[in-house]
């Protein structure tokens, strides 16, 4: 039984372990890994929920069992614990108990480092730190445990673009014909090393299995209640929340947007509209001057009342500038704007001098503004925060509306923010009465012929008026 499952060679050979459904879950995608019906696999757990003693001790030694031919680079944030994750795995090929279940399969006589070892059939385990070398050795299996150590490393994106660039051009590049790579993490931030992969997935990257397994369930179930009940849990939620809700949704829900949001709250966003009511209609712009270069360039089109502020349409690309030029151009003709505000600064003298000649050869025209910026990004939203709070912004229902709001709840922690950019531009214009923001005219009231007091309602003061 031990040869042929995961979960039972483990039991034998640590015969404390005590499995839990989500470990039958992750054994389960683990042996089709190994039976190469899975080459590319995602696992997200929450801490000290048994990941590392099934994936990066259990499953190296059963897969080498299964084929001591094999070639397995183990990784995780630093070279210490990727050789300590070797040396148990090692250990556990030394034991009789191992030799009971693949009586054929042994260490080299020569080879027994506990970063680098080899067995006696040829195959080989080589344990490396993210960031480090594994030139020379490639890999039937690429295991990745932990590409990051805590939460200062997440919050560095020099630290996640280090992790990514070593990703990409040294441990991928070492994977055989057919190999399979598995990374099995507690999220940290949605632009780790995970995040990354999955935003790479949805432009034509690897198509990767996901196990995704929260502490609490949407059906509110603890995911291994015998080790930690919800009271446990709900004890773990109180002490890390002190500081915000981060840590609980990206560690324990493996959701590295938090559901409440810190600097805009969910429950802004409770009021969403299929269609708006009459409304002034204006349209803020992000620009990204590179094509590709990471950010977004974003148009928001909204429609402003005088008290209620409506997002009406949205665009989105990592385009080339003629591209979002005519996007734009096919907004304004579509809404046809009081208004199209963009940044000022390097941006606008960049960006100015295309758009002014493309709108005269498509000859759709509109007014331009173009607003100081402002370098503190949480600055430049408080205006937008502050409209939020009050209840008075309404986001589209949909898709659209959708990707507005998870920016606005992961900002200011988020890997993007340029729809964010956009909805603080439309905050800053109105909160500082922008001449080019129309305000509704106020009703006019009839007042007594005989009531020389008030102003008449032409504007005069003089009592012979009235």
């Amino acid at each position: 039984m031990a040869r042929a499952s995961l979960i039972k060679f483990t039991e034998y050979t640590f015969p404390q372990y005590q499995s839990a459904v989500h470990h039958r879950l992750i054994a389960e995608k683990l042996e089709a890994v190994e039976r190469g019906k899975i080459d590319r696999l995602m696992i997200f757990m929450p801490p000290r929920h048994g990941k590392s003693e099934l994936a990066s001790k259990r499953f190296p030694a059963w897969a080498l069992g299964k084929n001591p031919k094999r070639q397995i680079i183990a990784a995780s944030y630093n070279s210490e614990l990727a050789s300590d994750f070797g040396r148990n795995v090692r250990n556990i090929i030394r034991e009789r108990k191992f030799s009971n279940v693949f009586a054929e399969v042994e260490l080299a006589p020569d080879s027994q480092a506990a970063n680098r070892w080899n067995t006696n059939k040829g195959g080989t385990y080589v344990a490396a730190g993210v960031g480090t070398a594994v030139t020379g050795r490639g890999a039937d299996i690429l295991l990745i445990d932990d590409p990051m150590k805590d939460r200062e490393e997440a919050e560095s994106e020099t630290i996640r673009d280090k992790v990514w660039n070593w990703y990409t051009s040294t441990a991928y590049t070492r994977l055989m014909p057919g190999g399979a790579v598995i990374l099995i993490q507690t999220r940290w931030h949605e632009d780790d090393l995970a995040g990354r992969l999955l935003e790479a997935e949805t432009h034509g990257g690897d198509k990767w299995d996901k196990l995704i397994l929260p502490a609490i369930n949407d059906n509110g179930d603890a995911l291994w209640p015998e080790r930690y009940p919800l009271p446990a849990l709900e004890r773990i939620r109180n002490a890390i929340s002190m500081t915000g809700v981060r840590d609980w949704e990206s560690l324990y829900q493996q959701n590295p947007t938090p559901a409440e949001g810190s600097f805009f709250k969910r429950d802004w966003y409770t009021r969403r509209h299929d269609e708006a009511p009459k409304v002034h209609i204006y349209i803020t712009s992000d620009y990204a001057v590179t094509e590709d270069g990471g950010d977004w360039t974003e148009h928001g089109v909204w429609g402003f009342n005088g008290e209620d502020l409506f997002q009406l349409d949205w665009w989105s690309g990592q385009t080339s500038a003629d591209v979002w030029i005519d996007a734009l151009l096919d907004l304004v003709t579509k809404w046809k704007p009081l208004c199209v505000f963009g940044e000022g600064g390097v941006i606008e003298k960049s960006v100015r001098p295309m758009l002014k000649r493309r709108m005269i050869e498509r000859k759709v025209h509109c007014r331009m503004e173009w607003i100081a910026s402002v370098r503190d990004k949480a600055t430049r939203a408080r205006a937008f925060q502050a409209r939020s709070a009050m209840g008075t912004v309404s986001l589209k229902r949909g898709e659209q509306g959708d990707d507005v709001l998870t920016q606005l709840l992961s900002f200011p922690a988020g890997k993007h923010d340029d729809k964010v950019d956009v909805c603080s531009l439309m905050g800053m214009v109105i909160d500082e009465a922008h001449p080019a923001i129309v305000l509704p005219k106020k009703p006019k009231t009839k007042r007594d012929a005989w009531d020389y007091d008030s102003a008449s309602n032409d504007g005069s003061s003089d009592w012979k008026v009235a």
